[in-house]
């Protein structure tokens, strides 16, 4: 009995000192001096490089977001492009301490993948490109289309229950970069292409002629595109977390990142407590009191960051839509900092 007993605590200690191992990513990240984000190869208004490198995108604001609210500085950030599908393996190996990289937050990979979705940076569905000169004008006019379709994402299973529900043919032409995907559809290799609606207005943003495309008005499928951490460190989940829920209160509460220091001095306590002027919720997260202040300095609050990147006013021209705040019709909502 004694020595299973000494057995049995052994093991404990074991599986403690390895939790405590794998569960400190804050204490990593904050002595490397920088957060390593997953992004996009390159989606405009997401996560994009310019010629000089700099990353731009509602997705990259959001890594910024994380990088203010650890280091005080939007800057403290570098960007690692990931694929489809060796995005899961290049966050839960550690490589990355987010990945922010317009991902569906689906049950399967919530609970199959080794990885925790934070929060949905934004609420999606999926859609049909095509060029107008073919005169489609539904997507139930794509029987016997060929259709470029990117590998290993819910797109191509979403398009396959699609066609299958509607009882349509169709040829998927797939491929293993969103890149390739639209150089075939602009080269003519397939009939429409497929992808979030959001991207596929992105991608038509970048044509020489954007007028030569529609997008169709069928929208397939609900994609939550969402920001993830891999699992194992509660503590590093509610950093990235709660930077998400601060954008969205900042909105709410009318925090810019041209009044923030002047909402300082205000006398409504949810803004007291989301400033840190009232109360102290960032040190049992391993954060200074100000961590939200710094997130609002740093990259403003989700409208804002929405507004530059992907809002009616840019080449993408996206309409809030869902992703106005839920008292606005939208269903972006956030927890109060209390």
């Amino acid at each position: 009995m004694a020595k299973k007993l000494l057995g049995l605590v052994a093991m404990a200690a074991f599986a403690l000192t390895a939790t405590s191992a794998f569960a400190d990513k804050l204490a990593d990240v904050q002595a490397r001096g920088f957060l390593q984000c997953g992004v996009t190869e390159g989606v405009a208004g997401f996560s994009q490089p310019d010629a000089n490198n700099e990353w731009s995108g509602i997705d990259v604001d959001f890594c910024r977001a994380v990088a203010s609210a650890i280091f005080n500085d939007p800057k403290a950030v570098r960007f690692t492009p990931t694929t489809s599908t060796n995005r899961w393996q290049t966050l839960t190996s550690g490589e990355v301490d987010v990945l922010a990289r317009t991902s569906t937050w689906t049950m399967s990979r919530d609970t199959d993948l080794g990885v925790k979705f934070v929060g949905t940076i934004f609420y999606d569905g999926q859609g049909f490109l095509v060029k107008k000169a073919a005169g489609i004008k539904s997507a139930l006019e794509l029987s016997g289309a060929s259709l470029c379709i990117e590998q290993g994402t819910t797109t191509e299973l979403n398009a396959a229950d699609y066609f299958a529900a509607n009882k349509l043919e169709y040829t998927p032409v797939t491929f293993v970069g969103q890149d390739e995907v639209l150089k075939a559809f602009e080269d003519g290799r397939c009939d429409a292409m497929t992808s979030d609606s959001s991207q596929l207005a992105a991608n038509r943003s970048e044509f020489a002629n954007p007028a030569d495309y529609d997008i169709l008005p069928e929208i397939i499928s609900k994609e939550p595109l969402a920001a993830l951490v891999a699992q194992g460190d509660d503590k590093w989940f509610n950093v990235v977390r709660w930077t998400y829920f601060a954008l969205l209160d900042a909105e709410e509460l009318g925090v810019t990142q041209s009044n923030v220091d002047e909402m300082v001095g205000s006398d409504n306590p949810e803004i007291k407590r989301l400033l840190g002027v009232e109360g102290d919720f960032g040190t049992p997260m391993g954060l200074t009191k100000d961590w939200a202040l710094q997130i609002i300095k740093g990259v403003g609050n989700y409208g804002e960051m929405y507004d530059r990147n992907v809002g009616p006013a840019t080449p993408i021209g996206l309409a809030r839509g869902l992703n106005a705040l839920w008292k606005d019709g939208g269903i972006q909502y956030a927890p109060p900092i209390r």
